[in-house]
């Protein structure tokens, strides 16, 4: 088992977030934001913090590009932070620099996406698969063939994230392809999957996936693995696949607008996760991984044997890349025949 959350412990920083005051507007994905934490932030820094949220990357770079957002930090998946930096939507916050930075695990130091972290610090890191509520179908769950051409038991009844992107990926592992396709024809076969799958959704929705398989609305969904486990811990029928084509990875990272207001604030938010107590909030509340190894003892004890966030010896993990203009002019065009 390849467990996503254990690793060596690292030198602690236990730097305390200097008291400031003033605002901070945050945009990030639906259900990842812990309460608890940022009133803890707000009571230790005086600064209010207000949160709105997104279903989809394509939403963030819609808001950035339309210049008038008014928040000082985003999280985006990796294939998004250097479009953005190229594009001058977020700025430079020269993460190495700031107090915490050290407590990142080495591996997400320089990533490929952003060497140096000079615009952006990792936040959380999963997965992107599928759940099946094992009660409305018991059979082999492991093959993204159960989610791309449904089971009798399941048409009608299949729920899928709103993201293109994420969901174009899927299909392309489906299919054997490698990411980021301009070849016409193989991106007229992902389509050709997602419009066959379409007659069998119920719903395209990136909210509201743990409350949907917990009450059996849907009885299979499109899910990031930590959603997986909250829908779990509301109905321990629901089981997530390791799909025997491969399974997508992805790590999420904080950035700062170009026009962000309070860029000093964002810079406090973003030091206060790279604390081990705090990001370990950030974790017990979303089930996802993060960047931080001494995390881990702050961690609630079922996540360390959760089997949504630990893939099976020989499950591929293909991680999120940057794609050129090309290649995302098709994800958008094969979206936009499937969602009409």
């Amino acid at each position: 088992m390849k467990n996503l959350l254990i690793g060596p412990i690292a030198a602690l920083s236990l730097t305390t977030a200097a008291y400031a005051e003033g605002d901070l507007f945050i945009f990030n994905w639906t259900d990842y934001t812990p309460p608890d934490l940022i009133e803890k932030f707000e009571k230790e820094t005086g600064i209010n913090v207000t949160i709105d949220t997104y279903d989809s990357n394509e939403t963030v770079l819609a808001k950035l590009k339309s210049g008038s957002t008014g928040y000082d930090i985003v999280v985006i998946a990796n294939p998004w932070v250097n479009v953005m930096a190229e594009e001058g939507l977020i700025r430079k916050i020269n993460a190495s620099e700031l107090p915490g930075y050290d407590n990142l695990d080495d591996r997400w130091k320089s990533p490929t996406w952003d060497p140096d972290n000079a615009y952006s610090v990792p936040y959380q890191w999963g997965l992107t698969s599928f759940v099946v509520n094992t009660d409305v179908y018991d059979g082999d769950i492991d093959t993204l063939d159960v989610l791309f051409n449904p089971p009798e038991e399941l048409q009608g009844k299949i729920g899928m994230l709103n993201s293109p992107s994420e969901a174009v990926t899927l299909a392309q592992i489906y299919l054997g392809m490698d990411f980021c396709q301009t070849d016409v024809e193989n991106m007229q076969k992902v389509e050709t999957v997602l419009l066959d799958q379409a007659p069998h959704v119920k719903v395209y929705n990136s909210a509201g996936v743990i409350e949907r398989m917990a009450s059996n609305e849907t009885a299979g969904h499109m899910a990031w693995n930590g959603n997986a486990m909250r829908a779990r811990g509301l109905n321990d029928k629901v089981k997530m696949s390791f799909p025997k084509e491969g399974i997508v990875g992805w790590m999420d990272n904080l950035a700062v607008p170009t026009g962000a207001r309070h860029p000093e604030n964002a810079e406090k938010f973003i030091s206060y996760l790279m604390q081990p107590e705090n990001i370990a909030m950030v974790s017990n509340h979303a089930r996802f991984a993060n960047a931080v190894p001494g995390a881990d003892q702050y961690l609630d004890a079922e996540l360390r044997d959760a089997p949504e966030l630990a893939a099976p010896d020989g499950v591929d993990i293909k991680f999120l890349v940057t794609c050129g203009e090309d290649a995302n002019r098709l994800i958008d065009r094969v979206w936009t025949k499937v969602k009409k």
